[in-house]
C-alpha cells in the first residue's frame, strides 16, 4: 500500500544580538545558570520590554534573503501558557502580524534538481529558559539565562514529501543564516531547533493528521526522527487506528518518537496584543539600507561558481554549503593566480582539504593550512615544479606545520620535479634495461596488451626518480624509447 509524507518544518533561529531581545541581559552561550536573566526577563512587576532594534534588523535580513514580503507593521503579541521555565506565564512572540511574510528557498535534490519550499512566515519572539534534569535526582533544575533570547521561528509550508528533502531543506536554511549572518546556526548550542510536522496520505488525498516533533537539534536526528515517526503512522493506520494530533519528542536512545501532549491549537493559548510594546513600522528607507548590506547568497554565489569559473553543480553546491568554505575557496583561488586555477583549486579543497579536515574532526576555520598556502602549492602543481603525487606529500606537510609555504617545504625537501629530458631518459634506459623480457613483450603485443604494459613502465620509472619525474614527459619519452 503506497502511503505520501507530508512534511513542515518550524526552525528556531537564535539571532545572534549580544543582548536579549527586551532586555540589557547578555545572551552568552555556557555562562553559570541563572547570571544572565534580568528583572525584566523574569517579567517581575513593574518592569517594561524594549524592543532590541538588532533583533528586527536581522529578522528583516532574513526575510529579504528569502524574497518574502516584509511585515510593514507588525505587532508582538502575549502567548499564554505555564512551564516551569517560563517565569512570566506568557511568551512574547507575533500572531498575526509578522515581522515577515510569505518567502521561499530552494533546495537541490540527490538527482540534481531544484526544488522549491514555501515559507508561510517568520516571527520574532523571546526563548524561554531551560529545564535541567542530569544533575538533580528526582528534581529538576531551572536556568533561565536563555530566558528572553532572541529567536526568529522559520515556519514553512508542507512542501517537503521525505525525510532526506526535510534535512536539504534545514540545511539550506542553516546555510542562509549564516551567510545573512544573523545567527551561527550551532546546533550543538540550540542557536538552530527544529519541531518536525508530519504526517501521511494516501497520494492525491488531504493531508492526513500531523504530529509535532519537537527540539530536534541536528540534521541526522531530523532525518532519523522524521523515517521513524512515518513508519509508527503507517504502521497505526493499516493497523486500523488514527493518529491523533500531538506533540512528540525523538528518543535518540531508542530511534523512536513518543508522544508528549495532545497538540494545542493557537486559541488555547489565548494569544493577545501585548500592552508593553508598540507596533513595529518598517518604512522603506530602512529597508533599502538593509537590503543594501545583504552578501551573495548562497543560490547566486553557485551559479556564480559553475557558469565564471566552470565548476560542476556538485562541486560549486560542495563549496556554497558553508560561507566560510567559499569563502576560503576563492581566497584559494586568488592566491592560486585567478579563475584559470579554479577547478585545480576546488579539487583540493573539496578532496584533500576536507579529507584531512573530517579525519582530524574540524571545521574549515581551524585549518592549519591557510587559502595563500593551498593556493601557492596549486601554483607549483600548475607550472609542473612538482607533481601531483609529490604535491600530497607537500600538502600533508603543510598540514602538520613543518613550512611555512609549500615553496618551503619542496626545497626543504628536495622534492622538485625533474623536467629535464635528458635526466628522465637515463631513468627510462634504466628501467629498460632492467626489465628486457617485458620490453620484448611490449612490442611483440597488440595495443590492448601495451597499454597494460605501458602502466608497468610508467610506474618503474616513477619509482625510479622517487616520483620527482614530470608524467608527461615520462610518457612521451617513454613511447618513443619503447618504440625502439
Amino acid at each position: 500500500m503506497t502511503w505520501e509524507t507530508v512534511i513542515g518544518l518550524e526552525v528556531h533561529v537564535q539571532l545572534n544580538t549580544r543582548s536579549k531581545i527586551f532586555s540589557g541581559s547578555a545572551t552568552t552561550f555556557g555562562a553559570e545558570p541563572n547570571t544572565q536573566a534580568s528583572l525584566i526577563d523574569l517579567g517581575m512587576p513593574g518592569v517594561l520590554p524594549v524592543l532590541n532594534a538588532g533583533a528586527v534588523r536581522n529578522a528583516i535580513r532574513f526575510g529579504l534573503g528569502i524574497d518574502a514580503e516584509i511585515g510593514r507593521h507588525s505587532v508582538f503579541a502575549r502567548k499564554n501558557y505555564f512551564y516551569p521555565d517560563l517565569p512570566k506565564g506568557y511568551q512574547i512572540s507575533q500572531m498575526d502580524h509578522p515581522i515577515v511574510g510569505k518567502g521561499h528557498i530552494d533546495i537541490t535534490l540527490d538527482d540534481g534538481t531544484v526544488k522549491r519550499i514555501g515559507i508561510t512566515r517568520a516571527h520574532l519572539e523571546e526563548d524561554a529558559g531551560k529545564s535541567l534534569h542530569e544533575d538533580f535526582s528526582g528534581m529538576t533544575g531551572i536556568d533561565l539565562n536563555r530566558a528572553g533570547t532572541p529567536l526568529l521561528e522559520i515556519v514553512s509550508e508542507a512542501d517537503m514529501r521525505s525525510a532526506k528533502e526535510a534535512v536539504a531543506y534545514a540545511k539550506a536554511i542553516h546555510a542562509l543564516i549564516r551567510y545573512l549572518d544573523i545567527s551561527d546556526g550551532n546546533m550543538a548550542e540550540g542557536s538552530m531547533r527544529c519541531d518536525c510536522n508530519v504526517s501521511v496520505r494516501k497520494p492525491g488525498q488531504p493531508f492526513g493528521t500531523r504530529r509535532e516533533i519537537k527540539n530536534v537539534n541536528s540534521f541526522k536526528f531530523i532525518e532519523k526522527a522524521i523515517q521513524s515517526e512515518v513508519a509508527w503512522q503507517i504502521d497505526e493506520l493499516e493497523s486500523g487506528r488514527a493518529i491523533v494530533q500531538s506533540t512528540v519528542l525523538y528518543d535518540v536512545a531508542k530511534n523512536e518518537t513518543r508522544a508528549m501532549r495532545s497538540k494545542e491549537e493557537a486559541n488555547d493559548y489565548r494569544y493577545f496584543p501585548d500592552p508593553d510594546l508598540l507596533p513595529v513600522v518598517v518604512d522603506d528607507a530602512t529597508l533599502d539600507e538593509i537590503r543594501a548590506t545583504l552578501p551573495e547568497l548562497p543560490a547566486a554565489k553557485r551559479q556564480r561558481f559553475e557558469t565564471e569559473l566552470g565548476l560542476s553543480a556538485y562541486d560549486a553546491g560542495v563549496l556554497v554549503a558553508s560561507r566560510d568554505l567559499a569563502d576560503y575557496f576563492e581566497a584559494t583561488v586568488a592566491a592560486a593566480g585567478g579563475t584559470a586555477a579554479a577547478k585545480p583549486a576546488a579539487n583540493w579543497v573539496t578532496g584533500e582539504l576536507l579529507a584531512a579536515l573530517n579525519r582530524n574532526e574540524q571545521d574549515i576555520s581551524e585549518s592549519t593550512v591557510s587559502p595563500a598556502q593551498l593556493g601557492g602549492l596549486i601554483l607549483r602543481i600548475l607550472d609542473n615544479t612538482i607533481s601531483g603525487k609529490i604535491a600530497k606529500q607537500v600538502f600533508a606537510a603543510l598540514m602538520a606545520g613543518e613550512g611555512a609555504s609549500a615553496d618551503e617545504i619542496i626545497e626543504k625537501q628536495g622534492l622538485k620535479q625533474e623536467t629535464d629530458t635528458g635526466a628522465i631518459e637515463a631513468v627510462i634506459n634504466e628501467v629498460i634495461a632492467a626489465n628486457a623480457a617485458q620490453v620484448e613483450q611490449y612490442r611483440a603485443s597488440d595495443e590492448g596488451k601495451q597499454a597494460k604494459l605501458f602502466g608497468f613502465f610508467v610506474g618503474q620509472v616513477m619509482k625510479a626518480s622517487r616520483g620527482k619525474a614530470n608524467p608527461a614527459a615520462v610518457n612521451e619519452l617513454l613511447k618513443k624509447m619503447l618504440a625502439g
